[in-house]
């Protein structure tokens, strides 16, 4: 298991070992002063699968670096460390695992361990799609995925939140990492059935608005796969429903 501790106060950084040895003395963080090393490290695969984040640092803001690490790796569980719960709100809103108030605790290790075992339960079974900019490698979950496209010999994936991902993997090497909930509807443009809003005879209409045109040659098949997703997603509402 990988575990960071991004924290520029060496006080603080054995307090931390303290605590978290005295509930696992075997666990081995590995300790960073600064978010930019953090991150880099964050590239090299395996992915960290806990990392614990001062919020305030005298030159970085620890939301930053954790909005920053989540697009490196969205598995990775995010624990904010600070002096007061000031930033309490921002913190999770960049969907923190827990929020820890210095000084550090056994109990509050111990807990942030928990939740991120049941996160990752929760999460088991959530796609994600493996992307590389420039010499970062990303890992995107399929489902905060709006569409993806062909743009200017790049591809283009576009996030349900409005970041964009411009990649120079090919159209086809992306496709073949996605599921069923996806659907080609015209060449170089491939779209997460659950963002459509309205499918017509000839264009199918997103959330935002943004409306697209159905291939001339596959119209009558583009349809018919996107009433099969609805038929399937219905489906599975009323099956969740009975239980």
């Amino acid at each position: 298991m990988r575990i960071a501790l991004c924290d520029d106060d060496r006080r603080e950084q054995e307090e931390f070992l303290l605590a978290l040895h005295e509930w696992d003395p075997d666990r081995m963080p590995e300790i960073f002063a600064e978010g930019r090393t953090l991150l880099d490290a964050a590239s090299v695969s395996p992915p960290f699968d806990i990392a614990f984040l001062d919020i305030y640092m005298p030159t970085e803001n620890g939301v930053d670096i954790a909005n920053r690490l989540r697009e490196l790796s969205p598995e990775t569980g995010i624990v904010f460390v600070t002096n007061s719960t000031e930033h309490a709100v921002a913190a999770f809103s960049a969907h923190a695992l827990h929020y820890l108030v210095k000084p550090v605790t056994t109990d509050g290790i111990r807990e942030s361990f928990r939740r991120l075992t049941l996160s990752r339960m929760s999460r088991r079974e959530r796609p994600v799609l493996h992307i590389c900019v420039g010499r970062d490698n990303y890992s995107l979950y399929t489902d905060e995925i709006r569409y993806i496209q062909s743009a200017n010999h790049a591809t283009e994936i576009v996030m349900t939140d409005g970041r964009l991902y411009r990649v120079w993997q090919p159209m086809g090497e992306l496709e073949a990492q996605l599921n069923e909930d996806f659907l080609k509807v015209q060449r170089g443009m491939i779209v997460n059935m659950d963002y459509i809003e309205q499918m017509g005879t000839d264009s199918c209409i997103l959330r935002d608005g943004t409306r697209l045109l159905l291939s001339r040659s596959g119209k009558a098949s583009i349809r018919r796969a996107y009433d099969n997703y609805v038929f399937s997603r219905l489906a599975r509402r009323r099956e969740q429903g009975r239980r």
